[in-house]
């Protein structure tokens, strides 16, 4: 499965870019299977996302839960910290 993962702010600047396109194995299903799968990639991955205590995600636009929010193939996943500025 092929997803679009976008970064935001603080993440961004972390991540040293805005966006990476992932084939991802097919247990990750999940935002938050996703966000555990990105980590265990290593750096740049685990240390922005220790950085930043609460990282919120939306998935296609629309808000996401790590535990509850599935992913599918095609899909464009956003993480961003809770405020990304103004």
């Amino acid at each position: 499965m092929n997803v679009t993962v976008l970064y935001f702010a603080r993440l961004r600047e972390a991540i040293g870019r805005e966006r990476d396109v992932f084939s991802l194995p097919p247990e990750v299903t999940t935002v938050g299977a996703l966000r555990g799968w990105l980590v265990a990639q290593g750096e740049p991955w685990a240390g922005a996302f220790a950085e930043t205590r609460r990282v919120r995600a939306a998935v296609n636009h629309e808000m996401a839960r790590d535990d509850a929010t599935p992913i599918g193939d095609g899909a464009e996943v956003a993480f961003f910290p809770p405020v990304t500025g103004g």
